[in-house]
């Protein structure tokens, strides 16, 4: 629903989740900055103003971020409570040429050859149900309208932890669940102290929106707002979110590094910190904005670590910023058993024409291919739309519109493959991936996990193949 007298572009939500070629996709992208019901006079909430009843806020402020004449509330101007204040490319193919030589070349290659078992993985037993949580009727309502019934064993094990206001690391692989684990203990204490604030990190803009997406689907009537405040997107529509009023940031560390130092967020006064996929987000060269944020947060606080590996820099980062913090890990080995990975043996000048006899094979239907620059993801993907194929490049230079429009088109199979870098892909959600292949073998183990993690999941097969010499 457009917000009336709002000119900000931001369309707010009543809640609720308001081998030859193949055809391209127009996709499509939208987004709503906010959760809940018709906007009113808000109270709390990270804003700009003078607003009322808790919040972030920029003034002479009662419980607040604040720098300016408001009551609470993030803010910095009139606001109701929110955050504020104040010609054929060269692939050293047939034109010969080099390949590029890539510090993961000396991962044992061993180690991406692994055959898919038939064994049944034991079952987890749930020891609760969604409704045994005791959680606020109307959460557990959205939750129930969801379909939610029985927990994943991250949900199982760590949402009980995080009601009672512990510190949790929560260690599982993608796929897992971990959006719920996090964010029903977090609406559960918003929808009973609407004073309190939340920040969410994670890698990439397209995991923070979706987590927005999850969260709005959640709080249906509860009158609870969120602001994405990620790279790549305005950052004006952003503040002015911030301004209107929002209990919930959930974005990237670049962006609210930087909007706190445009003081329109004070992390001085959020309650709980949650970092998603923290271990992408250190991968990515995030960390000493990671602990610059962290360290603007009070003493007490309530904070939520997951990833997917456990690093001795992650280890580092949990003894500097957690209490006590309850460990969960739900991960029996590096690499799904039911993922079949093996290597193909080429030289770098033959490997597009290796490709391009794979994706001619009926059973790459749905197909994920990794390259570690931008630069050469556009150029293997030109070549692929020169040779018929229907794909789409992804990478952190295009804008957030191509960007989702090719996640969109790979999950309709509108189209066969999408060449990515592992920044961009980072936090996309596309079902039933068929397979994995790494055209350039990935800089580290660990990113050769998070990449094949793609496919395989749930109770499917997948295939991940890593091109090497």
């Amino acid at each position: 629903m457009t917000n009336a007298g709002n000119g900000n572009n931001f369309s707010r939500s009543t809640g609720g989740s308001s081998r030859g070629p193949r055809p391209a996709s127009a996709g499509g992208f939208s987004r709503s900055s906010s959760a809940g019901g018709n906007r009113g006079g808000n109270s709390g909430g990270f804003s700009g103003g003078a607003s009322r009843s808790g919040g972030f806020s920029g003034g002479a402020s009662r419980g607040g971020f604040s720098s300016g004449g408001s009551r609470g509330g993030f803010s910095s101007g009139g606001s109701r409570g929110g955050f504020s204040g104040g010609g054929r490319p060269s692939f050293g193919g047939r034109g010969g040429g080099k390949g590029r030589s890539f510090k993961g070349d000396n991962i044992d290659e061993t180690r991406f050859i692994n055959r898919a078992t038939d064994t049944v993985e034991e079952v987890h037993v749930a020891k609760h149900t969604f409704a045994d949580f005791g959680v606020h009727e109307l959460l557990a309502a959205n939750l129930a309208a969801k379909g939610y019934v029985q927990p994943s064993p991250i949900q199982d094990q760590a949402i009980p932890v995080a009601l009672e206001g512990k510190d949790v690391i929560g260690i599982a692989n993608t796929g897992t669940g971990k959006t719920a684990a996090f964010l029903i203990p977090i609406i559960n204490k918003l929808v009973s102290d609407k004073n309190h604030k939340v920040m969410i990190l994670t890698p990439t803009r397209e995991l923070a929106q979706q987590i927005e997406a999850e969260f709005r689907s959640m709080t249906v009537g509860m009158r609870l707002w969120s602001v994405s405040a990620v790279g790549g997107l305005p950052i004006m529509r952003q503040i002015r979110s911030l301004e209107m009023g929002v209990h919930i940031v959930i974005g990237t560390p670049g962006r609210v590094k930087d909007l706190i130092a445009r003081n329109k967020i004070n992390m001085a006064q959020i309650g709980t910190i949650v970092l998603d996929e923290a271990d992408r987000m250190m991968d990515m060269g995030f960390i000493d904005d990671m602990r610059m944020i962290l360290g603007g947060m009070p003493k007490e606080r309530q904070s939520l670590f997951f990833s997917a590996t456990f690093s001795a820099e992650i280890k580092h980062l949990c003894q500097d910023f957690l209490t006590d913090p309850v460990t969960v890990a739900i991960k029996t080995r590096d690499t799904a058993s039911n993922v079949d990975q093996d290597v193909i043996r080429s030289h770098p000048a033959d490997r597009v024409e290796k490709l391009h006899d794979l994706l001619t094979q009926e059973e790459f239907k749905k197909v994920l291919i990794f390259r570690e620059t931008k630069h050469h993801t556009d150029e293997l993907a030109r070549e692929l739309k020169d040779r018929g194929f229907a794909v789409s490049a992804l990478h952190g230079d295009m804008r957030s519109r191509e960007r989702s429009r090719a996640v969109e088109a790979l999950s309709k199979g509108q189209i066969q493959a999408v060449i990515a870098t592992d920044v961009a892909a980072r936090g996309i959600d596309i079902p039933d991936i068929t397979h994995v292949i790494n055209f350039d073998t990935p800089s580290t183990y660990d990113t050769y996990v998070h990449r094949i993690g793609r496919t395989g999941r749930g109770n499917k097969k997948g295939v991940a193949l890593t091109f090497v010499r």
